[in-house]
């Protein structure tokens, strides 16, 4: 009988009794928060772990609990340094990674920044999008060759994707006004379209893609937010969601958070997940209710066709770049 898991499980629950001595999974992101236990989580079932940060030197302290996890469960921890918001710093991670021989099962697009003031990157491009979509749509169109036949890419989405759509004609906001919770969701979504745009251009290589809302939880994501403007935020999505009859909103602790992940990545059937958004290690339901905290995902997150134009213009975007 296969184990159903929840959105109250955990990431050592949904991995519980597996050796992954065979697997090599990349993970961005990994010296804080879900990357973090989910790094963990899979060294220490015995997982090669190869992991990004942005400062090498920095990261050292923070990621002693995965050298810890990979030492005890007989898996390791490899560390390269990258900067989704720099381009460069994106070609010379590529470049790094495709110099080593060993493909990947699974690439796990985790890192992000969430909700930030208004800024753009050394390449003009807006920091939130460039980060959560840009920078690993990027890194994937060099180092696809190394996810392995049969693989798995796993992007992080979120529920903030509710909040609204791309916009396939002002992806920079250069004509939008600037709103920081607009332009999160917008990359958020754009991230649930190259999921579903990767797995068909990689199927006929048995490589599936997903996106996934991994649940509400404090990381280093809420570093911008005050207590009162956290506060605000918990409040405000407690009453859209009586107002709409839905159960209160439960945090998770990140353990939690970072079950979906490992559950798309090495336990969940590849066909059933296989261009879809998950959540809650299960499938997500379609709900098109205007309720941005409601669970589930919007149809639009789920547009064939929008995610191939926004294939086509991102690779319009980083050609004017490079």
């Amino acid at each position: 009988m296969v184990q159903k898991f929840g959105k109250k499980s955990t990431a050592d629950e949904v991995l519980s009794g597996l050796d992954l001595s065979s697997k090599r999974l990349l993970v961005t992101g990994v010296s804080s928060g879900i990357g973090l236990e989910t790094a963990r989580a899979l060294a220490a079932r015995g997982a090669n772990v190869v992991g990004t940060v942005r400062n090498l030197a920095q990261a050292q302290q923070a990621i002693a609990p995965i050298r810890d996890a990979a030492l005890r469960g007989h898996g390791s921890l490899e560390l390269i340094e990258l900067d989704l918001a720099s381009l460069q710093s994106v070609r010379t991670a590529a470049d790094e990674l495709l110099a080593q021989a060993q493909p990947f099962d699974v690439i796990i697009a985790n890192a992000g920044v969430m909700v930030t003031p208004f800024a753009r990157t050394e390449d003009g491009i807006e920091i939130q999008f460039a980060t959560n979509y840009v920078g690993h749509f990027a890194l994937l169109q060099r180092i696809h060759p190394r996810l392995a036949d049969n693989g798995r890419l796993v992007a992080l989405s979120s529920q903030a994707h509710r909040i609204a759509d791309i916009d396939l004609d002002d992806l920079n906001f250069e004509r939008t006004a600037y709103d920081p919770w607009l332009a999160y969701a917008r990359s958020k979504t754009a991230t649930a379209l190259w999921a579903i745009e990767f797995d068909r251009r990689y199927r006929d290589r048995g490589i599936r893609a997903a996106s996934v809302m991994p649940g509400n939880s404090f990381t280093g994501l809420t570093a911008h937010f005050s207590e009162a403007e956290l506060q605000g935020l918990f409040e405000a999505v407690g009453k859209a969601r009586e107002e709409t009859n839905l159960p209160p909103a439960e945090l998770k602790e990140i353990p939690q958070a970072a079950a979906t992940s490992v559950w798309a990545a090495v336990v969940a059937d590849r066909e059933a997940i296989g261009g879809r958004y998950l959540e809650d290690c299960s499938v997500a339901v379609v709900d098109d209710t205007p309720n941005p905290f409601a669970d589930g995902v919007r149809r639009y997150a789920l547009d064939a066709e929008n995610a191939c134009k926004l294939w086509e213009k991102t690779e319009a975007l980083l050609n004017t770049i490079s």
